[in-house]
């Protein structure tokens, strides 16, 4: 019979034969390096355990057959409205905190342990043990007992006890229930219990589940990525930045003013969600706290040698000594930590992405991501070349609109509808030279 073990190294075995395995392995590594309860935090609200459970609880049951154990934290919103209307009780809000008298917690608890039971079911029928955490997690005080009732705060999170479920190869999944003084159960509101719980697990990876799996920009198209530290006072002088997306962008903003500039929040569905934390592309937007991304047109302003270790250590090759001094560069993006870059020339009449270079410790981070977006907007139109066996060929055909293979190389393109321009371009990438030396030459 097959062990769990036996389970899991099929499985990361069967992702490293992906066309995009080597990728796989890279983020799996990463993640596996950290202790077990730091791994992630990932957030469910009411709406996707009505809507999505199965999916839900068939991603989670995978991350813990790859030997990665995320702490969930779940909801029941739209569940208690409904268990309230059976009932015949009325509840308002007040600043977005449900008014919690003792019928409404009642309600409140029957509901959230009913979700979590369903939850927990769920993920064992996949054949992975979870283990519910219904209370005991959370500490909690009032927050204002006349205004709001039995509406709790949380004031600490119980690692131990969380650890200790993880240390017996199973899933916690925790409801927004604490413990008032004196042993009173509270209601609390799913931002504040998040928030708690990565302040004490200081988790790699928040992450949001939402059905529309991130979020959206003023012509509702799914935004991939955000840098707080460029992008955040942009989007929130923004008009179309309102409602529930500007306390979604507070909210995570708070999260990650709190954590190790490492640790960053996805938003995306249960279907994405292995493909948001496994891959370049994603599925989903991706936020972190970020680096500012410094534009650099003037070539003699740059450290020639620094850019080079850049290179050299994302490709894990040498360059070749007249590399820099050749190079036609137009311009260069470079982050703050220097661990992320882009280098676009100019070669006759059409701009060429000569490097794209992420440093293995930034990979997971949105760097790449980060550099991408800001290349694209100022270069609509923009043609690049890869190694055909190169792990980082599945973000780019996502993001180009064709590609062609010629000899070792496949060459990409985006913005180019003409097809004898693309046709010359394509014959001009492909022969260009080498810029590393060594048998494998790029």
């Amino acid at each position: 019979m097959a062990t769990n073990r036996d389970i899991r190294q099929t499985i990361v075995h069967l992702l490293s034969n992906m066309s995009d395995g080597k990728e796989i392995r890279s983020y799996l590594q990463r993640f596996s390096e950290l202790d077990r309860s730091r791994f992630a935090v990932i957030k469910i609200g009411g709406a996707i355990l009505r809507d999505s459970l199965e999916e839900t609880a068939a991603a989670l049951a995978f991350l813990h057959t790859v030997g990665l154990t995320p702490i969930v934290l779940h909801g029941g919103g739209p569940q208690l409205d409904d268990t309230l209307s059976e009932r015949g009780i009325t509840s308002e809000k007040i600043d977005g905190l449900r008014v919690t008298g003792p019928e409404v917690l009642d309600a409140a608890r029957d509901t959230f342990i009913h979700q979590n039971i369903l939850l927990v079911e769920a993920i064992r029928d996949h054949g992975v043990a979870a283990h519910g955490l219904t209370e005991g997690a959370f500490d909690a005080d009032y927050v204002d007992r006349e205004r709001y009732g039995l509406v709790g705060e949380p004031t600490e999170v119980h690692i131990p006890l969380i650890q200790s479920i993880i240390t017996s190869d199973a899933i916690p999944i925790l409801t927004c229930l604490g413990v008032a003084p004196g042993g009173q159960l509270v209601n609390m509101n799913a931002d504040s219990a998040t928030r708690a719980l990565v302040h004490a697990v200081q988790p790699m990876k928040i992450i949001f589940l939402a059905a529309i799996g991130g979020l959206l920009d003023a012509d509702n198209r799914l935004i991939e990525s955000i840098n707080l530290a460029s992008d955040y006072e942009l989007l929130m002088s923004q008009e179309w930045v309102h409602s529930g997306m500007r306390l979604k962008l507070a909210e995570i903003k708070l999260l990650l003013d709190d954590t190790p500039l490492s640790t960053s929040v996805s938003i995306t569905t249960p279907s994405g969600l292995v493909k948001e934390l496994f891959t370049h592309g994603g599925s989903g937007t991706m936020v972190r706290r970020g680096e500012l991304i410094e534009k650099v047109t003037d070539k003699l302003a740059l450290d020639g040698g620094q850019v080079e270790k850049l290179v050299e250590e994302a490709f894990g090759r040498t360059l070749d000594p007249n590399w820099w001094a050749d190079l036609e560069l137009e311009t260069a993006y470079l982050s703050e930590s220097r661990r992320a870059g882009a280098l676009v020339a100019r070669i006759g009449d059409f701009a060429y992405l000569d490097k794209f270079a992420i440093l293995e410790d930034a990979r997971g981070e949105g760097l790449a991501r980060t550099v991408w977006a800001q290349v694209v907007s100022d270069y609509p139109t923009l043609y690049w070349r890869s190694r055909t066996e190169n792990g980082f060929n599945a973000f780019y055909a996502e993001e180009a609109d064709g590609s062609l293979k010629r000899g070792p190389w496949t060459i990409f393109w985006k913005g180019e509808r003409d097809f004898e321009s693309v046709s010359a371009r394509v014959e001009a990438i492909a022969s260009l030279p080498a810029t590393f030396i060594g048998p494998h030459d790029e």
